[in-house]
């Protein structure tokens, strides 16, 4: 046959052997291997619920440790303006006692000056305005809860009164006070100034 007639053939449709192509060797068999280093840095799969469970519960932390804190701070701060009421209290009590101190002489005063007038004296225009003074700073000081300590005739009182002089009085009951020298006086329940007195034994 010769390439004439070959042409003929081809160009008739014969097909044409075509050269086998050789397959990568183990194509099929190539698998991507796993790394177990790599699997373990992988983020951990939750699902969307679990993540906002969980990030609410990050914040519900968040929240009870700040109020936890905030409590504190409140309970502290009360601590601390009670403390300050306290002593505000008691530097007004000794202010107030440092006072009232200062002004029982004169409550002295005005009683030995009164008590050593006659009745006619006490009549004058004079005398009726020291009485009427007298009168206002003893209601003044009972509005202040000042009061006078009963002292003559009681029985002594070591918390009340403070005995200068004992007398033999059989008359008088035993420890019982048969003259008062110096008029006590309590503020508010505690004594501002002890009775002098003298004590029959």
């Amino acid at each position: 046959m010769t390439e004439k007639d070959l042409e003929k053939e081809q160009a008739a449709g014969r097909p044409q052997e075509e050269p086998e192509t050789a397959a990568p060797e183990d194509a099929a068999e190539t698998v991507p291997e796993t790394d177990e280093a790599s699997a373990q840095e992988q983020p951990e799969e939750i699902s969307p619920e679990e993540g906002v469970a969980r990030f609410i519960q990050g914040y519900e932390e968040k929240i009870a440790g700040l109020t936890d804190s905030l409590k504190r701070q409140m309970a502290e701060f009360d601590n601390y303006r009670k403390r300050t009421e306290r002593e505000k209290a008691a530097m007004l009590e000794v202010g107030a006692r440092t006072v009232l101190e200062k002004m029982l002489p004169i409550v002295d005063s005005f009683e030995r000056g009164l008590g050593g007038l006659s009745e006619e004296q006490k009549a004058e225009p004079f005398a009726a305005g020291m009485q009427q003074v007298y009168r206002q700073l003893i209601k003044a000081l009972d509005e202040l809860d000042v009061k006078p300590i009963e002292a003559k005739g009681q029985t002594f009182d070591p918390n009340l009164h403070n005995a200068v002089m004992h007398v033999e009085d059989e008359e008088a009951g035993e420890n019982t006070v048969v003259e008062e020298f110096r008029k006590g006086y309590t503020y508010r329940g505690s004594v501002l100034r002890y009775s002098m007195v003298k004590v029959a034994n």
